[in-house]
């Protein structure tokens, strides 16, 4: 990994969303760091976190993805990539398994098929990934909201690659390219798409709390 993330994964994802410029304050946070590099006081700042995982998706401790899907449903963006597919807080956020087909060592093609969703801006019809860890079909997630992006693999498979959910007042967004051993953040679309999502899943309100088990005053009884 060290040749192509000489700063690691994390450093390699926040260098392309610090190309917004002004628009963001970027931090990165890892499971080394001190409360897995989320405190409430820097979750609780968040407006868009992205999460990248792989072999420690088991090391999360679940009072942090709690504490991270409750901040989505009110309003916080989350932006899950390739093997986050499976870490807790999106099958959290699906409540599904997540599970998927994948293979090492092929050669993909990106198809977007919403071409007017804002994640969708600039990117072509389709262009090609080149060599990307293939993932396949079934994928075991709930109905996206929308599907963007469809990959095509030379093996024969296609994939829902980027799909877009409404999670309480949040949004989460899951894109598939991003092994850790190819070069797909060094892609001028991919680095698109990401800048893009960052800005389309930004949440516009929070909502301070998800309300209480009972029935509110109606307009009419609040003019009383």
């Amino acid at each position: 990994m060290k040749p192509i993330h000489p700063n690691g994964l994390h450093e390699t994802v926040a260098d392309i969303v610090r190309e917004l410029g002004d628009k963001v304050n970027v931090r990165t946070a890892t499971l080394d760091q001190p409360e897995q590099g989320l405190p409430d006081e820097i979750l609780n700042q968040t407006d868009v976190l992205i999460w990248w995982g792989h072999c420690a998706h088991d090391k999360v401790e679940d009072g942090l993805v709690s504490k991270i899907q409750e901040r989505v449903l009110k309003g916080m963006g989350l932006i899950v990539l390739h093997s986050g597919h499976y870490s807790k807080i999106f099958r959290r956020m699906m409540g599904t398994s997540c599970d998927l087909r994948w293979r090492d060592d092929t050669y993909e093609r990106v198809f977007c098929i919403s071409p007017n969703h804002p994640i969708a801006k600039g990117i072509p019809e389709h262009f090609d990934l080149g060599i990307e860890e293939c993932y396949g079909e079934r994928f075991d997630i709930p109905q996206p909201d929308e599907v963007i992006f469809e990959g095509w693999f030379d093996i024969g498979e296609v994939f829902r690659s980027g799909c877009v959910w409404n999670r309480g007042y949040g949004k989460v967004f899951y894109f598939q390219p991003g092994h850790e051993t190819n070069n797909a953040f060094q892609n001028q679309y991919i680095r698109q798409i990401i800048k893009n999502a960052v800005e389309w899943i930004a949440p516009a309100v929070y909502r301070d709390s998800m309300g209480s088990p009972h029935i509110n005053p109606t307009l009419e009884e609040l003019r009383k």
